[in-house]
């Protein structure tokens, strides 16, 4: 346990120096800093001093030294487009971020899954082609489509649920905010989660069938229904839990790419996340924003999958066979 745990450690550690390299390299070779952080009007011995002070000037292993340093401790710079350290500005976006990702990715597990087993166990029923058939339709339409149609049936006709933003929210500490007390943040998550989280649901929903078809055909199933088990028994004992080993693998990639790529999502609810920031700052080139963006969500999609590797080590009794 503990060789595997380090050998997956290590490999986090290399893929997150190859992001930070790459976040370095945005710095050094996306246009020139010095320009975005001044005035036509600057006179040339004061942008020369103003490398110098940034380190510019430095040998790039020793800036790429510098800019590591700094992200280690969750120093990023100071955003050009508003003057205020990216730190700060992420710390007030985190929280909506991740208050989206979480409910998304429990809506896309509360659902998808009694669906995926339900779709598996009862395959020819009219109720289980209306799931693969709603599942089809969540895989194959866009993400922002869904959410303009989202807010057209429930916003613009119905008028049940708000459109943008993130509603009223509760200061929790010094900088964690949320919406989960109030009524308003409540309804205003509704339609956002359902939005990023109906891809993965789908996509939960057909391997849990696909692996429930596969598990229920193997002769430990049969053997256990010879032996006169109760069909919940066998269903929900042996086969759900063998279904459930590649499911937590695939769900917990999942939830990284719903951190990842929540931008889409955040952009048509206007969303006050990290996603939302980053297109902004894309806009605006604004360059300390966009690496610590990338930074950030590499960091959380290499900690979720390392989590998940170590439950799929636990999980899974063949993985733990001749190893130390």
């Amino acid at each position: 346990m503990i060789g595997f745990a380090t050998r997956r450690f290590v490999q986090a550690m290399i893929v997150m120096l190859v992001v930070a390299l790459l976040s370095f390299t945005m710095f050094r070779f996306v246009g020139d800093p010095v320009n975005q952080m001044v005035g036509i009007e600057t006179s040339l011995e004061e942008r020369e001093s103003l490398r110098e002070r940034l380190g510019l000037n430095d040998p790039i292993p020793i800036q790429f030294y510098h800019f590591l340093s700094k992200a280690v401790r969750f120093d990023f710079g100071t955003s050009y487009q508003f003057r205020q350290p990216v730190s700060d500005l992420f710390a007030k976006r985190i929280p909506a971020t991740l208050e989206l990702s979480f409910t998304s990715a429990l809506f896309a597990l509360v659902v998808g899954i009694p669906m995926g087993i339900f779709a598996g166990l009862n395959r020819e029923s009219p109720v289980s082609k209306l799931f693969l058939s709603v599942s089809l339709i969540g895989i194959s339409l866009p993400t922002f489509f869904i959410g303009i149609l989202l807010i057209f049936l429930f916003s613009v006709t119905l008028q049940w649920l708000p459109s943008f933003g993130r509603g009223e929210t509760v200061q929790i500490g010094s900088w964690w905010t949320t919406g989960f007390l109030t009524v308003s943040g409540l309804k205003a998550l509704i339609l956002p989660s359902i939005t990023l989280g109906l891809y993965q649901m789908t996509l939960i929903m057909r391997l849990i069938r696909a692996e429930m078809l596969e598990v229920i055909r193997t002769d430990y199933i049969k053997f256990a229904r010879a032996r006169g088990l109760p069909d919940r028994l066998v269903n929900f004992r042996h086969a759900l839990k063998n279904t459930l080993v590649p499911v937590v693998t695939i769900t917990g990639l999942q939830l990284g790419s719903i951190i990842a790529f929540a931008t889409i999502t955040e952009t048509v609810f206007q969303w006050p996340g990290m996603g939302l920031m980053f297109l902004q700052a894309v806009q605006n080139v604004d360059i300390p924003i966009m690496s610590a963006y990338l930074l950030l969500t590499a960091f959380m999609f290499v900690a979720i999958n390392f989590i998940v590797d170590i439950l799929y080590f636990l999980i899974d009794p063949r993985l733990r066979v001749g190893r130390p």
